[in-house]
Parts: structure tokens; C-alpha cells; sequence
């Protein structure tokens, strides 16, 4: 038997987490709802067409994706999965097992939902529309794709918001040398800490360090405000600078942006541009290879 579609693993997740009142890693809950639904070792041991990890635990982190975007289940901290308030109150006036209907409005319903990082959504894709019965396989290959990318965001953010401060800083010069900052990757140093002044990295554009970009990284979930960017404006005044990078997790105000633009030697990147570049640039992420077939007309041409 193939291994079940990931709607099938939304109940045995629903009802292992809700016997784990204080939440379970990934892996747990990945077996155990392998174990409800009978998996087999071969079933188990079965890979994705890509090679990258198995179809079980593929389908059972989708699944979890899904009870997510309901606000049934939360990830606290990274690799940990936990049902939410609202996800005991669900599995307690549902008993198992739950309707087919039930479980593909679970599965359906929320999927353009966007994930959440924080007390506050922070959008790093448009929502994703599922394509319709009519779409060609080349558009709902691109919006799987498009899923995909928004799902990575959300999760980028979530990790992102649970590293210490001084590690994001690390993480942020990683981005910025892969975009093709500094020669080198000591070209570029992180000198974030008490008495900083603001400036938490500093980018040499040449070998002699003739040529400076001073950076800001702020791990935040609340908007930054005009009065932020000012004072990273300060700072660099203070450096004799002539390029500034404003980085955060979170998002920019009105007036920040408005700022920022009036100085032009400040440049902000909120949290969704920075999962952009993350996903672009492979920071903390592995793009995977699809061979999509295509005929070489030109091929046959006698």
C-alpha cells in the first residue's frame, strides 16, 4: 500500500499531541502517527522522487502545516511541535474519528492562511491560491512552488525569532556576503554589542577597507519605527559612513520607510525580504533539483 496522503496524518497527529499536553519534537510525533496508521518498515523507508527525505515525514509535516494555519497547533520552539488552546478545544468537541469532511476542511480550508511568527502575522509571500481542476500541470507545478516558498518563509521567521541576538547578526552578514558583499567572508565583521552604537556589522567593500557599509540586525517582532532608523542614521553620521543596511525580522513602519527614503543612504529589509534572500541565496536553506520532462521538438527534425 503507498504511504497515505498528508490530509490522512491530520488526526493521529491531533490525538498524539493531545496526549502531550506540554508538546512533542518533530521526530515523535512523525513515528507515532507513522504507528496509527500502520506503516509498515518499507512504507517508512520510502524516499521522495527527489531523494532529500522520506514520504512519511514529508506528508506528516505537511499535515502539521496544515493544523497550524486552523491555529490548532504551534511550534514553541525549533523542531517542537504543541496543540494550542484552540487545538484541544477542537480534538476535545470532535471525538476520533474524525469526519472525512472534517479532515479536508482541516486540510483545505487554512492553506492560504500565512503562519505566524510572534504575537504578530508577518507576511513573506501573498497568500497562495490553490489552483483549480482546470489549471495545466504547469500551473499548479508553479503554485506548489509558490506554496512551497511561503511555507519555508514561515518557518525562516519562526527560526529566526527563536536564535539568540548575536546569532542573527551572524546569519545576516552570511546573507549579505552570499548576495556578493565584501571579497570575502572576512570581509565582513559583526561588532554588534554593549556600546555598539548602533552598528552591529561592518562590511569592507574593498581588500584595503577604503569603502564601508555598516549594518543593523534587529531580531523583533513589533514594527521598527522612524525613531530606529533615525538613530541608525545617527550612528552612521557618527562613522563618517556613506551606506547603512537596516535588517529585522519584523516589519517597518510608514514613517521608518518614509525616512529611510528621504536620507537615501539607508536601506531597509524587513523580515520578508530577508526569507526572500535566504531562500534565494541557500542561507539556512537547500533548494532541491525537478527534473520536469519537456519534448526537444528540435530534436526530431530530419
Amino acid at each position: 500500500m503507498p504511504v497515505p496522503t498528508y490530509d490522512r496524518f491530520i488526526e493521529p497527529i491531533l490525538r498524539y499531541l493531545y496526549t502531550h499536553a506540554d508538546g512533542a519534537s518533530a521526530r515523535e510525533v512523525h513515528d507515532a502517527a507513522a504507528a496509527a496508521l500502520g506503516l509498515t518498515d518499507d512504507e517508512m523507508a520510502e524516499v521522495l522522487p527527489s531523494g532529500v527525505q522520506r514520504v512519511y515525514k514529508n506528508r506528516a509535516g505537511w499535515a502539521h502545516d496544515r493544523l497550524k494555519r486552523a491555529s490548532y497547533s504551534e511550534s514553541p520552539r525549533r523542531g517542537y511541535r504543541r496543540l494550542t488552546e484552540a487545538g484541544r478545544a477542537f480534538a476535545e468537541a470532535n471525538p476520533s474519528p474524525l469526519t472525512d469532511e472534517l479532515v479536508q476542511k482541516v486540510a483545505t480550508e487554512h492553506d492560504d492562511v500565512l503562519l505566524k511568527c510572534g504575537p504578530k502575522p508577518i507576511s513573506a509571500e501573498a497568500a497562495v491560491v490553490a489552483p483549480t481542476l482546470t489549471a495545466s500541470p504547469d500551473d499548479r507545478l508553479e503554485a506548489a512552488v509558490a506554496e512551497l516558498r511561503a511555507t519555508t518563509s514561515a518557518e525562516l521567521l519562526e527560526v529566526l525569532g527563536q536564535v539568540s541576538p548575536k546569532y542573527f547578526e551572524t546569519i545576516v552578514l552570511d546573507v549579505l556576503h552570499r548576495i556578493g558583499y565584501g571579497t570575502s567572508r572576512s570581509d565582513l565583521q559583526r561588532v554588534g554589542g554593549s556600546g555598539d552604537g548602533g552598528i552591529d556589522g561592518v562590511i569592507s567593500l574593498d581588500r584595503l577597507g577604503l569603502e564601508k557599509v555598516y549594518v543593523q540586525a534587529k531580531r523583533w517582532q513589533n514594527s521598527v519605527g522612524r525613531p530606529d532608523v533615525q538613530g541608525f542614521y545617527g550612528a552612521l553620521a557618527g562613522q563618517r559612513a556613506a551606506k547603512g543596511v537596516f535588517i529585522t525580522t519584523s516589519t517597518f513602519t510608514p514613517q521608518a520607510l518614509e525616512f529611510a527614503k528621504s536620507v537615501e543612504k539607508v536601506v531597509l529589509v524587513d523580515g520578508a525580504k530577508l526569507t526572500e534572500l535566504m531562500i534565494d541565496y541557500e542561507v539556512g536553506v537547500t533548494l532541491r533539483p525537478i527534473r520536469v520532462p519537456k519534448l526537444d521538438t528540435g530534436y526530431f527534425d530530419e
